[in-house]
């Protein structure tokens, strides 16, 4: 079986609201550990950012008459390029843990993704971890902009499918942001979504791998996230069998 690519979550929300209709589900929710929380927080005078729980989620999703939602775990902050955390890959372990912790208080309402940089040495580690956890091993959510990942680094892109080749191998379904760093400048448009599609993808052919944000990461004016993901648009109405699942 193959399924790659979901492109349309967003859209998909759009047109449900389009139709009056609530979503049954949100796809793409993240919470914020105490310890994340702190990394992230402006410096003073500002308010510092506070955590968000998963109890804090569900009262923001009832509000919406949102029934469940993907939650996101976003522990590869701790491994950003322009960050520099002690004891990083602990720090990961314990973030991907509290996401854990967080989303078995609503087994019924949430569920958890693994988060991880996937160019550290430790991936596939902590990905083998996360596929042994009950509330984590549903999926796996991956931030290229975050991890400095370059598309254009052979390294880069041999980890990557390394640890898209071990996701599929636990049927973990992966989350994507792929819009590559804005602050280091890392080449990003068309070109990089073909290495992705033609590069990445077939490293997984038996799970679901969503593209965030519609393949940007910031506001409309992205040119570059609008080329990327323009290559995915022209993929799926040609029918690529890496856009859709076959059998």
């Amino acid at each position: 079986m193959r399924c790659p690519i979901a492109v349309a979550t967003l859209v998909l929300v759009q047109a449900a609201f389009a139709a009056a209709q609530v979503p049954a589900v949100d796809h793409h929710q993240h919470l914020f550990s105490p310890a994340l929380a702190a990394l992230i927080s402006p410096p003073a005078p500002a308010a510092p950012t506070a955590p968000i729980t998963a109890a804090d989620l569900i009262k923001n999703l009832d509000a919406a008459g949102i029934m469940r939602a993907a939650v996101l775990s976003t522990a590869y902050i701790f491994e950003q390029p322009t960050r520099n955390v002690e004891n990083a890959y602990a720090k990961v372990r314990v973030d991907n843990d509290w996401t854990s912790q967080q989303v078995a208080q609503f087994p019924d309402r949430l569920i958890g993704f693994c988060g991880l940089n996937p160019l550290k040495d430790y991936a596939l580690d902590e990905l083998a971890r996360c596929a042994k956890d009950p509330n984590l091993r549903r999926g796996l959510k991956l931030h290229f902009g975050n991890s400095g990942v370059d598309y254009h680094d052979a390294q880069h892109i041999e980890r990557l499918r390394r640890v898209f080749r071990a996701a599929n191998g636990y049927r973990m379904a992966i989350v994507v942001h792929l819009r590559a760093s804005f602050s280091q400048k890392l080449a990003y448009g068309r070109d990089e979504a073909l290495i992705f599609l033609n590069e990445l993808v077939p490293a997984a052919p038996d799970v679901v791998i969503q593209i965030a944000h519609l393949a940007g990461g910031g506001g409309p004016g992205d040119l570059a996230a609008q080329q990327a993901l323009e290559v995915f648009a022209d993929a799926v109405a040609k029918r690529d069998p890496r856009t859709r699942q076959t059998t």
